[in-house]
C-alpha cells in the first residue's frame, strides 16, 4: 500500500528521508509501492536522498535501479572518463579526486537526455566527496532577466575538441572506430564537425539554454554553458591551456548561441546563481540519492580517501518534448544555410575576445 513520505528538510540538505525494509527484498517492494510518493518529492524538491537502504554492492543497486526506473537511458557523447561495473551500473566519474566538478545537468547537450539519475553509495570517502544538487528552477530565477532573456533568444553554443591526453578522444566520446559512423550521428543530431590535423575532431553544436519539464511545465535553466566555459578553468589551468593549445583549441568551451563570447563577468553571475541553489549531504554506505535530471544539476566535491559511487540512468526524455526556446542546430545561429553545409570553423568563430 502507498504511504506517503515525509520528507525531511533542513538547510542546506537536499530532502531525505529513511529507507524501510528489513532486507533489499523488502526495501525493492516498498521502494515499488511508493513510486508515486517518490515521483512526487521530486517534482517538488528536483532530488532526494534515501538513507539506510541494504545497498552492498553493484548487484544491489541494479536491484533498486529496477525498483525506481522503468526505462534505461544511454550515456551519448561522453565527455569524462567512467568505468563500467556491468548490469548498466557505471562509476560515476573516474576524474582525480582532487579535482571538483561543477554542476551540470546530464547530457544538456544531447537531443534527448537522463529524465532520472540514481547515484548510491558504496564506500564512503574520509573526507569530502558529497554529490550536491543544485535546483535550477531557483538558479533560473536567480540570473538577472536580461541575461536569461538574450540566452532564452540565442540559446548556447557548445565548442569540443576530442583529445586523447587532455579530454575524451573521439573514438572513446562516439565509441566508434569509424569516422564515417560519427560524420552519421553528427549529422543525425545537428552537430558540425571537422577534421583537424591528422586525428583531431572539433564539433560545434547550439542547443537551447531553458527548456520546460514536462511534467510540471517549470521552466529551467538546462545547459552546460558555465560548465565548460574557459572561464570556469582555474585561472593558472586557464593561461596554461591557452599557451599550450591556443584559444581555439580549448577541449572544451561556450558561447551565446550566435557564437558571441560570454563575458567573464556574466559566467561570474550564473556561477553564483549556481552556488546559492546548492545542497549536499555527505555520504554514508547504503545511501541513494535521485536526481530529476531537468530539475536538478549534480556536482562532485573533491574528496580524501577510497569513494566508490555508482551512477544509474533512466527515463529518457527527448529535447523537442520540453519547449526548447530555440531549435538545436548544428555550428552557430548566424551562420547561413551555405555556410552550415561547410565543415565547422572554430578559428573564425572564435576570433574575438571578451
Amino acid at each position: 500500500m502507498t504511504t506517503t513520505i515525509a520528507w525531511e528538510i533542513r538547510d542546506g540538505r537536499p530532502a531525505a528521508a529513511d529507507a524501510q525494509g528489513s532486507d533489499l527484498g523488502e526495501t525493492c517492494d516498498w521502494l515499488r509501492e511508493n513510486r508515486d510518493a517518490i515521483r512526487a518529492g521530486l517534482d517538488e524538491h528536483g532530488a532526494l536522498y534515501l538513507r539506510g537502504l541494504p545497498v552492498k554492492g553493484v548487484e544491489d543497486f541494479a536491484e533498486v535501479r529496477d525498483a525506481l526506473i522503468s526505462k534505461l537511458a544511454g550515456y551519448v557523447e561522453k565527455a569524462t572518463p567512467r568505468s563500467h561495473f556491468g548490469k548498466d551500473v557505471y562509476s560515476s566519474t573516474d576524474l582525480p579526486p582532487s579535482q571538483t566538478i561543477r554542476p551540470h545537468n546530464e547530457n544538456s547537450y544531447a537531443l534527448s537526455f537522463p529524465g532520472l539519475l540514481m547515484f548510491g553509495c558504496l564506500i564512503a570517502p574520509d573526507e569530502g566527496g558529497a554529490t550536491p544538487v543544485t535546483d535550477v528552477r531557483k538558479v533560473l530565477r536567480s540570473i538577472p532577466q536580461p541575461l536569461a532573456d538574450r540566452f532564452r533568444a540565442h540559446g548556447w553554443s557548445l565548442v569540443r575538441n576530442y583529445g586523447d591526453h587532455i579530454s575524451l578522444g573521439w573514438r572513446t566520446a562516439f565509441g566508434t572506430e569509424d569516422r564515417d559512423e560519427v560524420a552519421a550521428y553528427c549529422a543525425a543530431n545537428h552537430i558540425a564537425h571537422e577534421w583537424v590535423g591528422d586525428d583531431q575532431l572539433r564539433t560545434v553544436q547550439r542547443r537551447s539554454a531553458t527548456i520546460r519539464h514536462p511534467g510540471t511545465g517549470e521552466e529551467v535553466w538546462f545547459n552546460h554553458t558555465v560548465f565548460w566555459n574557459e572561464w570556469a578553468l582555474d585561472p593558472e589551468i586557464h593561461e596554461v591551456f591557452l599557451e599550450d593549445l591556443g584559444h581555439d583549441n580549448l577541449p572544451f568551451n561556450t558561447a551565446y548561441g550566435d557564437g558571441e563570447p560570454i563575458s567573464k563577468e556574466d559566467v561570474a553571475v550564473i556561477d553564483e546563481a549556481y552556488r546559492q541553489a546548492t545542497v549536499r549531504e555527505t555520504w554514508r554506505p547504503g545511501d541513494i540519492l535521485i536526481v530529476d535530471n531537468i530539475l536538478s544539476a549534480h556536482a562532485r566535491e573533491s574528496f580524501k580517501g577510497p569513494r566508490k559511487i555508482v551512477v544509474t540512468m533512466g527515463d529518457p526524455v527527448p529535447l523537442d518534448a520540453c519547449e526548447p526556446t530555440v531549435p538545436p542546430q548544428a555550428g552557430f545561429a548566424r551562420a547561413t544555410a551555405a555556410e552550415s553545409a561547410k565543415p565547422a570553423k572554430a578559428r573564425r568563430w572564435f576570433g574575438r575576445r571578451s
